[in-house]
């Protein structure tokens, strides 16, 4: 793993007791639930190796709670995540799975948002609170929270991704790095675009006025 700075060995400020198990598996909820795009209704979880070995004894399953309900590794409000989640009438299910040749301490969303819309996460805890998204609704993808994202599901057609990478320069935004994965030619394809700036709303609403966008997702950089 690469280290950047002193809190990459020490982990982030956090509820413990495990950066891994509790820190990363909060960003990890986080995030899948940024991709849906609202209020998290029902939640079906597969807990893949050590996640699903241990992750109990180190409040995983509370950790995963309280990132869908938007909650940062540091909130004391962890602990107590479950009865939060009943109250708010959030549904939440978790099953062991072998997941096949990933991470040990990976995890694969199934979300439901309050108005029937759904979205598959898949993503991985890499230690020190650090994360990987790898799975967007069947399509691998490869980032890692520390930029806000623009995710776009389009038809694969020559100058899409001119298209859309216009707009974010349009409203001057910045681009980290992005990466492309496609079901085949001509078929449909998912664009993760990091930038340095946050993606609005009122963009998002732009490009999912373009032609041939399925679907446009944009996600703020991890707390």
């Amino acid at each position: 793993m690469k280290v950047n700075s002193v809190f990459d060995l020490l982990g982030p400020v956090m509820v413990g007791p495990s950066s891994s198990h509790t820190a990363g598996a909060v960003r990890l909820a986080n995030m899948a639930a940024q991709i849906l795009g609202k209020r998290v209704k029902q939640a079906k979880i597969l807990l893949h190796g050590s996640f699903a070995e241990t992750g109990q004894g180190h409040g995983t399953h509370l950790a995963l709670i309280a990132g869908l309900m938007g909650m940062y590794p540091d909130d004391e409000r962890i602990r107590q995540a479950p009865y939060l989640a009943e109250q708010e009438g959030i549904t939440v299910i978790f099953e062991s799975a072998h997941l096949g040749d990933v991470h040990p301490n990976t995890a694969r969303f199934y979300l439901t948002d309050v108005d029937g819309s759904e979205a598959v996460v898949t993503g991985a805890s890499l230690g020190g609170g650090k994360i990987r998204i790898t799975e967007v609704n069947s399509f691998e993808v490869e980032f890692s929270g520390e930029y806000p994202a623009l995710i776009v599901i389009y038809a694969d057609h020559p100058g899409m991704v001119a298209d859309i990478t216009r707009q974010l320069a349009v409203q001057g935004i910045n681009i980290a790095q992005m990466r492309v994965t496609r079901e085949g030619k001509g078929q449909d394809a998912l664009a993760v675009i990091e930038t340095d700036e946050k993606i609005s709303d009122d963009l998002v609403r732009e490009i999912e006025k373009m032609p041939m966008i399925t679907k446009t997702m944009a996600v703020d950089r991890l707390g």
